[in-house]
């Protein structure tokens, strides 16, 4: 199952029936950002969204698994493929679960223990005002850092950018990324992990008017190394989209950062980011 070529697919037949991602997204109930994120390639339709997603394209299912419109004459070829393939692609899903949930049970007792020694040399080494190897104890503790912030943020702009303009359906289409950055945590010599919310919209010109085709709002963990004077991207982290979202926040930022992200939408910073950006769009398409 070739999740790139359907998410192109998808993004092809939204476009046809001339309804932006965010129209899609409320009649089938669910967010832009998995929208785009099918349209990306980078995950499927859940089962129970796929019937309502080919009603709103008007395609068929079997298009859907294919990632093309499929001709009356393949139609029973193409229909027994994608069966195979869909139930191979459950299947691996199926693996990979209980691949987890067996990792995790052989490896709980461990985690106890260390937990429980890292407690230990964490306390004596915060009354020695030293800093910890967690920051889940409890405890406040923000160990001084030195780093170029503005050339942190340049660098996770530029690959945003990067990633983002990898498939492009408008041939002066431009992506623009306005963020902000709450927290930057030296872990080891060299690497950073950069908390931030991220702002990213594409637009593109057409018949002298600019218009917006995508927009995704939503929290990053970033992993940067310094590689002589320059900092290099080498992950990232995002939250899940439904049910998954509330423990994945948890998982992946600290404490601090999730009090000041609770106010993301009361606090002015959405308006914000979006004046940048708009900003960013006059100056390149009215230059």
């Amino acid at each position: 199952m070739n999740l790139d070529k359907i998410g192109k697919f998808i993004a092809e037949s939204r476009k046809n029936k001339k309804i932006t991602q965010q129209e899609l997204a409320e009649k089938l109930g669910v967010s832009d950002r998995t929208i785009g994120n099918w349209e990306n390639g980078r995950n499927m339709p859940d089962l129970s969204l796929l019937k309502p997603l080919c009603d709103e394209l008007d395609i068929t299912l079997n298009d859907l698994i294919s990632g093309e419109k499929i001709s009356q004459k393949e139609y029973k070829e193409k229909f027994e493929e994608n069966i195979v393939n869909t139930i191979d692609y459950s299947n691996k899903k199926v693996k990979r679960i209980k691949f987890v949930c067996l990792f995790i049970s052989i490896i709980v007792s461990l985690i106890l223990l260390i937990l429980i020694s890292l407690f230990v040399i964490d306390v004596t080494r915060m009354r020695n005002n030293k800093p910890v190897f967690f920051s889940t104890w409890g405890f406040k503790y923000a160990p001084p850092i030195n780093i170029d912030y503005i050339n942190m943020e340049k660098v996770i702009k530029e690959y945003l950018i990067e990633e983002d303009e990898r498939i492009n359906y408008y041939e002066n289409e431009k992506s623009f990324v306005a963020m902000r950055i709450y927290l930057i945590n030296e872990n080891l010599k060299n690497k950073y992990y950069v908390y931030a919310w991220v702002l990213q919209e594409k637009y593109y010109l057409e018949n002298n008017e600019v218009i917006k085709d995508t927009s995704s709002s939503i929290p990053y963990k970033f992993e940067l190394v310094k590689v002589d004077d320059d900092f290099v991207v080498k992950d990232y982290d995002i939250p899940r989209d439904g049910d998954y979202y509330p423990k994945d926040m948890k998982h992946i930022f600290p404490n601090s950062v999730l009090k000041d992200m609770d106010s993301i939408h009361t606090d002015g910073t959405i308006e914000k980011l979006s004046l940048e950006i708009q900003n960013y769009v006059d100056l390149y398409f009215k230059k």
